[in-house]
Parts: C-alpha cells; structure tokens; sequence
C-alpha cells in the first residue's frame, strides 16, 4: 500500500488534475475516475450552479459516473464539463448507448468573475480548453491553494483556494474530500490566524494552532465577503467502499457537515454549497451501518481539513485588489513562514 499523501487520491481509483488561465484568474479541476463510479450529490446551499447533476438523484437511471468537475468563472464555467467529456470521449470512456458511448461528468462553478482577472475572453470562454486540460492532467499528486478552480476563490477575509484531505476509518476504508473555497463566510475566527476547523486538523496541516485561548463574541458575528451572489464552496467526497448511489447521497448529506464545522456562516441564500459524493467500491468489503455512519462522519470531518488547507495553502493573485493570504498575514508571526 502507498503512502497517504493526505489527498482525495489516498482513495484509490481516481486523479485529479488542474488547468488555469493566470492572465483570467480563473481555473478548472476534474476528477477522473479509472473506472465508472457511483456518485451522487447534495446541493444545501441557495444559489448552486451546476450541470448533469439531475441524474445523480438515487432514483435516476444512470448508476456511475467517470469524472466529477470544478470550475471558476460561475455559468461561464459550465463550458468547462463539456471539455472534460471530449477528453473521455477520447479514451472511449461512457454509457454506452448502441455502438456510441456518452460520457458522464457532471459538475458544479463558482463565481469568481469580479476578482480582478480579465474576463474579456472575447466570444469562447477558456473553460471548455479548460476542462480538457484538467482531465488531461489529472494523477495522483496534484498540488493545493491557487490552483485549478480555487485559482479566483476567496472567503469573507482572505484569499480563497483548492484543498483537500483524506482519512482512514476504524475498518480501513479510506475517505477523501477535494474542496473549491470561495465562500460567503469565514474559515478563520475572526481576525485570528485559528481556524474554525482546528479540532479536526492532523498534524500541522494548517499550521497547527488549534483554538484561541478565547473566542470574543465579536468573532461570532456576521462577516460576509460581500452582499452579492458571489460565493460557492464546491466539494467532492470519495470512499473506496462499494456504496449504492441512495447511500452515496446520504454521504453527500453527512459530508456537508464539514462546511459548517469549518466556515461562518455556511449553506446562506447567497451560497450554492454543493457537495458529490463518489465510491470507487475498490475495497470489497460491503460496508455495514456501522462503517456507513463513520465514513460519513469522517467525509464530514476531512472536508473541514480540506477547507482550511485550501486558504492555508493559497497565494495571492496578482492582480489590483487581491484579497491577502493567511500566509501574508500570519505565516511570519506564527513562525511558519
């Protein structure tokens, strides 16, 4: 067995790439499974942008899925799954229907046109190139912050960014989330460097500060990144235990815990906080009611990693009026830098 490297790809049977446009600020990341995997999702947020996702509901007729997008640049973005499936198409991946395949891969975007890129791409959007690059890219190791589709994120109060975590539960199998960042709240307590997901953090993979001392009220308030339809935190969950696509969405449900655990506030009218789950079945074991409700407590808890390592891990954008990072802020004063 190989060395976690504390990514979704710990669960074995899918990739992840990324593709940017640094001059548009924007990105593009896609999840690509070896093979179909089951895969449903949970949209709790008011606001969700999102395409093919209508199939992943228990009751509808396709059961897998072949890959799983993120893209900035809001209804732009939704280009960005139609490249994925070109790249598919072209490793004769999908339903099969006669003798043609269709590729499956829904996905969901986030807005992050006013973040000062330049999005005067004339009359194609890069994301369709976009979304092909990323398939294309995708492997096992891939890095985290400003890339892919958390390129352009930000939160309330700091730069934004791509994250992500894994687990292992108490009967081996292994969960992993892959996170977008740009939220309407913060992942930090207040104008602290802690963030709301210390409890759940291994290691010193945000730094390693656990709680403050004490939270002031003030850090309990409402601070919102703006009043706009601007925000959306985008994930993916994946276990390698065979789950059935009902069980799959009752794992996206129990994933989205990890929003709230590790943002302030979460699932507003103004977010579209969106959560698929996915199971590449590659432990063989079925798991029991038992291992259902840990994976699912633990998908909950590795998302909430994930989220403080995509702000974590973020560089500034350059770009006038970038949102700063939690390393131009902190690093040096928590001598991390």
């Amino acid at each position: 067995m190989t060395t976690p490297a504390n990514l979704i790809t710990d669960v074995a049977g899918l990739a992840v790439g990324n593709a940017e446009d640094l001059r548009a600020a924007t990105g593009v990341t896609a999840v690509v499974f070896d093979e179909a995997a089951t895969a449903s999702i949970a949209i709790h947020g008011g606001a969700p942008g999102v395409r093919d996702t209508a199939l992943l509901e228990p009751e509808m007729t396709v059961e897998r899925v072949d890959a799983l997008v993120l893209s900035g640049g809001s209804v732009y973005g939704l280009d960005a799954m139609g490249g994925t499936l070109a790249l598919l198409r072209e490793r004769n991946r999908g339903f099969a229907i006669g003798d043609m395949r269709a590729p499956i891969a829904p996905g969901a975007i986030l807005f992050d046109l006013l973040n000062g890129g330049d999005k005067n791409w004339g009359r194609m959007p890069p994301y369709w190139e976009l979304g092909y690059q990323a398939a294309e890219n995708a492997s096992r190791l891939f890095r985290l912050g400003s890339v892919g589709a958390g390129l352009g994120a930000n939160t309330a109060n700091l730069k934004g960014g791509l994250g992500s975590a894994s687990a292992t539960t108490s009967n081996g199998y292994r969960v992993g989330a892959l996170v977008a960042v740009n939220s309407l709240g913060q992942a930090t307590i207040g104008d602290s460097p802690h963030f709301w997901a210390a409890p759940f953090e291994r290691g010193q993979e945000f730094g390693g500060l656990g709680w403050p001392k004490a939270t002031p009220f003030s850090a309990l308030e409402l601070r919102l990144q703006t009043d706009r339809l601007e925000n959306t935190t985008i994930a993916i969950v994946a276990t390698d235990a065979p789950l059935t696509k009902t069980q799959a969405k009752r794992l996206a449900v129990q994933a989205h815990d990890g929003m709230a655990h590790a943002l302030r506030p979460a699932h507003s009218e103004l977010d579209g906080d969106i959560v698929f789950a996915a199971s590449t079945a590659r432990n063989a074991r079925p798991p029991q009611f038992r291992d259902l409700a840990e994976i699912g407590m633990i998908a909950a808890d590795t998302l909430a990693r994930a989220i403080a390592r995509g702000v974590f891990e973020a560089t500034a954008l350059s770009v006038d009026g970038a949102f700063p990072t939690w390393r131009d802020l902190f690093a040096t004063q928590q001598g991390l830098g």
